[in-house]
């Protein structure tokens, strides 16, 4: 890979942690402390949260009648969600440790913590639940997929995609037959340092 595409790569990984310092600064001015997976507020600063609550009943008077009447087609989504997730679990279980993938961690990318919000009543925070888990099982899916690209497939296309997955920029170029034939098998290998590759099945 050219140096200029390492360096670029690097540098965007230095300002994500940039922004993830910045975030936290952010975070840090609500005072809350994370215990077990539960986040606990500081006592004064969730009485504060709990005057701005607005109650299940009144947040139902008040909700537009299309928001009501289209809820149960978005809730309808538990469903196909629920099935993917399960396909999911059973592809990485079976696949990749045949290919020798390391599994993506499903715990990494579903997270649930907006249910200690104080300020949010019972349906928003059943709200919350269910877009932390669409959005979190389609991100879980998305480095499984990437993860099974980068083994059968690392060559990028040949127009520009839109939001490409983190493990892209070290795909082949277009056209490249001679790095694809050469470093094929090195690409398989090459994770992120945090991953631990499984053993291959021979």
């Amino acid at each position: 890979m050219p140096q200029t595409i390492d360096d670029l790569i690097r540098r965007i990984k230095e300002l994500q942690e940039e922004l993830e310092v910045e975030f936290k600064k952010k975070r840090d001015e609500f005072e809350f402390i994370i215990e077990k997976k539960r986040v606990r507020f500081a006592e004064e600063v969730a009485r504060q949260q709990r005057r701005l609550k607005i109650g299940w009943f009144r947040y139902l008077i008040k909700a537009r009648p299309l928001n009501v009447l289209t809820a149960p087609v978005i809730y309808a989504g538990f469903i196909p969600f629920m099935i993917l997730d399960l396909f999911l679990w059973l592809y990485q279980s079976i696949c990749f440790p045949v290919y020798g993938i390391p599994k993506a961690k499903r715990s990494d990318y579903l997270i649930f913590d907006r249910e200690d919000l104080p300020y949010l009543n019972v349906i928003e925070k059943f709200n919350c639940f269910y877009c932390s888990y669409g959005n979190g099982l389609m991100a879980y899916g998305r480095e499984i997929a990437a993860r099974t690209e980068q083994y059968w497939c690392p060559i990028k296309h040949a127009r520009r995609i839109k939001a490409a997955h983190e493990h892209y920029p070290r795909f082949f170029e277009y056209g490249d037959a001679e790095s694809w034939q050469k470093g094929l098998e090195r690409l398989r290998r090459q994770y992120p340092r945090e991953q631990q590759p499984a053993t291959a099945v021979k």
